[in-house]
């Protein structure tokens, strides 16, 4: 089988809109690929398989092809990484590129760690602080592969044996994930949105990492309990129904189009504890009333997400250490704001999806430093309490080579009784 020219044409077009690193990586490829619906949909997912190719190898693609034109990292991509032979490309080749093509794949790859990594020299020289050099080979290993697709089953509507059993029956290999009770791992990347199970609210697309987090958190009935970021409100889908639909679960954030996102996933789950609440800021007078009240609290906090670089393999090359700078800054006044929620006794979540000590452990010690009315709660204790094998110390910390999820960590806070 040959690669068609227009094919080739299109994958770097796409590749060179994503490169300029305005926009996230998925949402421009999304954009492209709606601007030509000529493409099928075999075709469109060769466009996005190869551009996120590229951005997982970026600087070892780099290195090799000479710099930073997008069609030659795509020749690149497709020899290095795919596979493909030049036979196969032929005919999707210029004048010039099929000379190229036979020099390049002469060309050895820079055997050097941060070559292996491919991770920028910031993000590099803060990893090599955490981990040996052995295990971050092994965690960039795990983020150069693209991240299955998990579901969490909505234990308001179906069981995790029916969801599986009937997955099998239309045809779909999934299993159940290791850790998080509510958790399926499908096999391939099904378009599961357009099953009836998803339709019909019985089962949200997830990550198990996402769901071992709420797990931890673990609202009761009858509770009060704010998701302080909530976001399109994944998470606070997985709290309601943790709930079981009881108590009140104020979903906050100040962005009204990320809310809005979150208004049809909920009119699927069929939950009727969850209030969508738009926040100016962490100072809204809607907190206020609500200060020294809440049972438990969810901060997401927003982060760099390096984390997730299995989805977002652009946000290495987008974030920098200025925008881990201001984030660290965020993080801490949001901290300090949702802790005035919580009541005597009750109990707040600190997580986000990053993998450095600046986003995470640092600013649990930064806040319980000013904050001696909170203590941690080991985390590993807390999830044995849910019936959860899964013991990461006093934090939880989730990783990609090791859990099979997204890098997550998540410390729990309890604020002394009076």
């Amino acid at each position: 089988m040959s690669l068609p020219r227009p094919l080739l044409d299109h994958t770097a077009t796409a590749l060179a809109a994503v490169l300029e690193f305005k926009y996230p990586a998925d949402a421009v490829v999304s954009r492209y690929l709606r601007a030509h619906p000529i493409l099928g949909q075999q075709d469109r997912a060769f466009v996005a398989e190869t551009v996120f190719a590229v951005l997982r190898r970026l600087r070892l693609l780099e290195s090799l092809a000479g710099g930073r034109d997008p069609r030659r990292l795509v020749l690149a991509a497709l020899t290095r990484l795919r596979g493909l032979s030049l036979r196969e490309l032929d005919s999707a080749l210029k004048a010039g590129e099929r000379e190229w093509l036979i020099e390049f794949k002469t060309r050895a790859e820079d055997s050097s760690l941060a070559a292996r990594c491919d991770f920028p020299d910031w993000l590099l020289a803060r990893l090599q602080r955490q981990y040996s050099d052995k295990e971050l080979l092994a965690l960039a290993l795990s983020l150069h592969k693209s991240a299955p697709l998990d579901l969490r089953v909505n234990v308001q509507k179906a069981e995790r044996e029916a969801v599986l059993a009937r997955l099998a029956a239309d045809g779909i290999a999934a299993h159940a994930t290791p850790y998080s009770p509510t958790g399926v791992r499908l096999e391939g990347k099904p378009q599961i949105n357009r099953h009836a199970l998803f339709l019909e609210g019985a089962v949200e697309i997830q990550d198990e990492g996402s769901q071992i987090l709420c797990q931890l958190l673990a609202p009761r009935r009858a509770e009060m309990v704010a998701d302080f970021c909530a976001g399109a409100g994944g998470k606070t889908l997985a709290l309601g129904a943790l709930m079981r639909s009881s108590g009140r679960l104020y979903a906050f954030d100040v962005s009204e189009k990320r809310l809005a996102g979150l208004k049809p996933r909920l009119a699927r789950s069929g939950l009727s504890n969850v209030h969508p609440q738009w926040i100016a800021s962490e100072n809204d007078a809607r907190l206020k009333r609500l200060a020294g009240k809440l049972d438990r609290v969810l901060v997401d906090a927003p982060c760099t997400g390096l984390g997730t670089l299995r989805r977002n393999p652009d946000l290495k090359w987008r974030q920098s250490v200025e925008t881990l700078t201001a984030y660290r800054a965020k993080q801490e006044v949001i901290l300090a704001a949702a802790a005035r929620l919580v009541k005597p006794g009750g109990l707040m979540m600190y997580a986000s999806c990053s993998l450095l000590e600046e986003e995470n452990a640092e600013v649990v010690q930064s806040f319980l430093a000013g904050h001696a009315q909170f203590e941690l709660r080991p985390a590993g204790e807390a999830l044995a309490q849910q019936r959860i094998e899964l013991d990461t110390g006093e934090y939880l910390r989730l990783a990609p080579h090791v859990h099979g999820t997204d890098g997550f960590f998540a410390a729990l806070l309890a604020k002394k009784k009076a």
